[in-house]
């Protein structure tokens, strides 16, 4: 059970990224991403941020849906699967764009990752 809200918790942090991402003011995203608001004002900036939040999304959509679809030991290891990606893609961006990151989306979604294996 923790397991599985943990993993919503994730999915909905990742719906509300995307809608940041995507969304989004450029004072809001300059400073939700500690970006510069000149670079996030810029057009191929905003297509490069929306383009990151279509991806944000499907994970959240990805890890909401696999409650529906799957069951037993094949959900907990599409979930172990998808947590990993983003742990994964969360090291990255925590290394190359902004720690912040790493306590946002790393943290929860490796607490949830390790639930699924209690």
């Amino acid at each position: 059970m923790l397991m599985m809200i943990l993993t919503l918790i994730v999915a909905i942090e990742h719906l509300g990224i995307m809608l940041l991402e995507m969304f989004g003011t450029p004072r809001q995203q300059a400073q939700a991403f500690d970006m510069l608001l000149e670079y996030v004002k810029q057009p191929t900036a905003r297509v490069a941020l929306a383009n990151q939040g279509i991806y944000n999304g499907m994970l959240g959509v990805l890890l909401i849906v696999s409650f529906f679809f799957f069951h037993g030991a094949v959900l907990v290891t599409v979930l172990r699967l998808l947590l990993g990606f983003i742990v994964i893609v969360a090291l990255y961006g925590g290394m190359t764009a902004t720690k912040k990151i790493w306590l946002v989306q790393l943290l929860p979604a490796a607490i949830a990752l390790l639930c699924t294996f209690i």
